[in-house]
């Protein structure tokens, strides 16, 4: 039983470690990909967008794609 704890404990220390480096990767590319978004809504113009803008959209205003109305989008451009 004593090397399973062993295992156990290295698993959960190299998780800890895992989630603080590549929480840092994630952090800034969340920063790219919102940048990204954005110039792409600007091109488009209006509703409706391509599904992966609408998928960004939806996770941002926190509601389904079909729910999104422009001026909610328009918001998003804004902040």
């Amino acid at each position: 039983m004593g090397a399973r704890r062993i295992r156990r404990e290295q698993r959960r220390e190299d998780m800890a470690e895992s989630r603080v480096e590549n929480g840092m990767r994630k952090m800034y590319e969340r920063d790219r990909r919102k940048l990204r978004m954005v110039e792409i809504i600007k091109k488009s113009g209006n509703l409706p967008y391509t599904p992966v803008v609408m998928s960004w959209l939806s996770t941002q205003l926190d509601k389904p794609s079909r729910l999104i109305k422009q001026e909610e989008v328009n918001k998003v451009i804004a902040s």
